[in-house]
């Protein structure tokens, strides 16, 4: 699928200045926005802000050289560049250039119902299965794995991307006349601007766990940051999980009209009741406002995937979607890459790969999959390198906590050494009361979970789930979980 509409905009370097309350020096034709000069086309503006550990208007010169007609930044851009490109400058460009994008490409946004979804984890799953819910009406999913229009794929690199991406992907939905968008949303998005310039039509809120302590100061300013899509300049409505201390902490905190949800026995507006796991899923009853009853089946393993669910029907029906329909749909789901996706070889055990690389993912998955796993449950887990070093540990204790066995490997080091991440998971996971064991490299480890599994066993390979490369020292071998089990479990046949 394209990632630029069809129809091309055309400005005036100078009517988009004037947007800005800014003038051109000098002038062009405008036919595109793009931040990174990979992604720049013939025509378009180069938007060139301050980075961390660049400015963005050095790289002036490769972007007059792949066809930009001019250049948007702030005066320290300005001076850098000087006369390479006809410039428009202004303060915080960053933060006007989510605005500009929409305007540039007539608020496509407002073609469709959009749906803002924003948690530690479960965004990928709630953006599938709301695709799934949808059935055959034209959707389209943003997030962690791509984007998807109309089921087909099309590029992107960011969870969120920025937004002159995010709006060219607009007007390609818009096109494609798609009535629904779901969207995970970050919060290194919400933080940066990607998604200003418009409103979604409803957030939904899951949850909220230790992550990104990297980027944020602590975990209050992670919360404040997702809240942030809790506010009118960003939403219309809000779906808001209640089970989650910060979900109910949010709803007293957000102006919006709130819609609640729960699985646990909350009092809300919509809710989870005679939940039945099973292997394959779970089987339950949607009790929603004015005595609506649905029958549901989720099949994806564990309650986290319920609230998933829920979450969707709720966000969906507020925007006028039938509940029943919705359930069908979403019992229809094929699944969703790298989360509880089950691999299967012929093999006498049950074989999973998910994405789960936080300490609440990692307990949801195990949780969910101890009353369903007759025999043992075994874990293959690792952290990345150079992200929040102090999870590290807790990720370990929670998988020892609750697995049988944990084989403590290598996820994506980037950077650092391998061995000293593994030594900071193994730590933690030495509380017990799962037996640890530490096994250098990835494939390494799981080939040792594979010939240490029987019948009624249940193997989790963690961290990666659809990821399907290792970073190491700056390098991406190619590495995909669940292929490796898939050659592993056939060669131990």
């Amino acid at each position: 699928m394209r990632v630029r509409p069809r129809e091309t905009p055309r400005w005036t370097l100078a009517d988009l200045a004037a947007e800005l309350g800014a003038t051109a020096t000098g002038d062009a034709v405008v036919t595109g926005i793009a931040l990174n000069t990979a992604h720049l086309l013939e025509g378009d503006l180069y938007a060139a802000l301050p980075g961390a550990n660049a400015h963005g208007a050095i790289y002036a010169g490769a972007a007059r050289d792949r066809g930009a007609s001019g250049m948007l930044t702030d005066a320290e851009g300005a001076a850098l560049v000087g006369d390479t490109l006809p410039v428009v400058v202004v303060e915080e460009p960053r933060r006007l250039l989510a605005g500009l994008s929409a305007t540039f490409y007539g608020h496509p946004a407002e073609s469709f119902t959009t749906l803002g979804v924003t948690g530690t984890q479960g965004k990928t799953t709630a953006t599938y299965l709301a695709e799934a819910a949808l059935g055959d009406r034209p959707s389209a999913v943003v997030g962690t794995i791509g984007t998807r229009i109309r089921k087909v794929p099309a590029a992107s690199t960011l969870t969120t991307p920025e937004a002159p991406q995010l709006q060219a992907l607009f007007a390609v939905m818009r096109e494609e006349r798609v009535e629904v968008c779901a969207m995970e949303v970050s919060s290194h998005a919400l933080v940066q601007g990607r998604v200003a310039g418009f409103a979604f039509d409803v957030a939904v809120f899951l949850n909220l766990g230790r992550d990104h302590l990297d980027f944020h100061t602590n975990l209050e300013d992670y919360f404040l940051a997702k809240a942030a899509l809790f506010t009118p300049q960003h939403a219309r409505h809000a779906v808001i999980n209640v089970d989650d201390a910060h979900g109910r902490r949010l709803r007293e905190l957000t102006p919006l009209p709130v819609t609640t949800f729960s699985t646990d026995g909350n009092p809300a507006d919509w809710r989870a009741v005679n939940i039945r796991p099973h292997r394959l899923g779970t089987d339950l009853e949607v009790l929603g406002p004015d005595g609506l009853a649905v029958g549901l089946s989720v099949p994806l393993p564990g309650v986290f995937n319920v609230s998933n669910a829920l979450a969707v029907m709720a966000a969906l029906a507020q925007a006028g979607h039938d509940p029943a329909e919705l359930a069908n749909g979403i019992a229809a789901s094929t699944g969703v890459p790298g989360r509880m996706e089950r691999v299967d070889a012929g093999q006498p055990f049950t074989a999973l790969v998910d994405y789960a690389h936080k300490p609440d993912a990692v307990s949801a998955v195990l949780t969910a999959l101890r009353p369903v796993t007759a025999g043992r449950l075994i874990i293959v887990i690792g952290a990345g390198g150079d992200r929040d070093h102090g999870k590290r540990p807790i990720m370990g204790e929670a998988a020892a906590r609750n697995a049988d066995v944990v084989i403590v490997t290598d996820d994506n080091p980037r950077s650092e050494r391998a061995a000293t991440i593994r030594s900071a998971v193994m730590a933690g996971a030495a509380a017990g009361p799962g037996v640890a064991i530490e096994v250098a490299g990835r494939r390494e480890a799981i080939a040792q979970a594979v010939a240490m599994a029987h019948l009624g066993d249940t193997v989790v390979v963690a961290g990666k789930g659809h990821e399907r490369g290792q970073e190491v020292d700056g390098v991406v071998h190619p590495f995909d979980d669940r292929e490796v089990l898939v050659e592993l479990i056939q060669e131990h046949a």
